[in-house]
């Protein structure tokens, strides 16, 4: 770990983004890293709240995810489901055994608490250093217009596997939704030394939290570099349906479409080794960005901080 290092806050959604949250708690002092998480794909299931990013980053962390789905825990068993599905209830969003502690909990301690606040908690008592952060504690829903119609988000991409084709993405609840305090106060926090934005979906993952009012101007404001890892590596998606989804809205699958996406709000941006830089105004490095073991996670981490540290300290006035 570098003893000059200062404060990462990452801006993640699920799988591709817990990788690199991953590599960074590898190199991020212990209490200097924060998530913050989209809550977007949250919804209520058989009665529980789930927060799959969230739930993704906690089992990541602690050592419990399951490495071969790259979601949920692992050894997990599935008696619940199997008796589930024998009663005719819903089994097309998975819930092992283990797994279900988590959803229970949380939807018990909802009742009194904020979610930032159970959040925490878990991570606490999961071992987890690192914060993580939901976007927001206000209910904010990603649903997606389709041409079958608009769909909430879990039905389009776990039950429908996102095949329906993509017409528009909004987020429900966001126009009233504040971010969550621990969010605001980790980009305001002195010694802030870089904002990364993990390779996850831009328009699924990301937006939601920029969707979030007051959102972009705490980023705008703080004063520390924002660092995109490109999620499309050589223009194709590693996991999940960017790739897909960039081709129904009519955008060229390269780095120079995910850097207008984020126009004005990245200093700086990691591409893979196979990206094509053309058409990109920011400063860019390049590394292999594919994160198959602990040490890609590690070293993708590294390239990200590395490259804030040399754009440095941006000049901003306003949002």
């Amino acid at each position: 770990m570098s003893d000059a290092m200062g404060k990462i806050v990452v801006l993640t959604g699920g799988i591709g983004g817990a990788k690199l949250v991953l590599g960074l708690t590898r190199i991020v002092p212990p209490g200097d890293l924060t998530a913050i998480v989209n809550t977007g794909d949250d919804f209520r299931h058989l009665g529980l709240h789930v927060s799959p990013d969230i739930d993704t980053l906690l089992y990541t962390l602690s050592g419990l995810a399951d490495p071969e789905r790259g979601w949920g825990r692992v050894g997990e068993t599935w008696n619940f489901m199997a008796a589930l599905r024998a009663i005719g209830g819903e089994d097309w969003f998975m819930l092992g055994d283990a797994d279900l502690a988590l959803h229970v909990e949380r939807t018990r301690a909802l009742a009194g608490e904020p979610l930032s606040a159970v959040t925490r908690r878990f991570a606490q008592r999961l071992g987890i250093d690192s914060a993580i952060v939901p976007m927001s504690d206000d209910p904010v829903a990603t649903r997606v217009t389709t041409d079958e119609g608009e769909l909430d988000f879990q039905r389009y991409f776990v039950q429908r596997r996102c095949e329906p084709v993509l017409r528009q993405v909004r987020f429900a609840g966001a126009e009233t939704a504040r971010p969550a305090p621990d969010a605001l106060a980790a980009l305001r926090a002195p010694g802030l030394s870089a904002i990364l934005i993990a390779p996850s979906n831009p328009w699924l993952s990301v937006d939601p939290i920029l969707a979030v009012p007051g959102m972009r101007e705490a980023l705008r404001a703080a004063r520390a570099p924002i660092v995109l890892v490109t999620p499309l590596p050589g223009g194709k998606a590693v996991k999940g349906p960017t790739a897909k989804i960039m081709a129904e809205l009519g955008l060229d699958l390269t780095a120079a479409s995910i850097a207008r996406h984020y126009d004005g709000l990245v200093d700086a941006i990691v591409l893979d080794d196979a990206d094509d830089p053309a058409g990109i105004a920011v400063p860019t490095a390049r590394t292999d960005t594919m994160m198959r073991t602990l040490d890609d996670r590690i070293r993708v981490a590294r390239a990200a901080i590395d490259l804030a540290a040399r754009v440095g300290r941006p000049s901003r006035d306003g949002p």
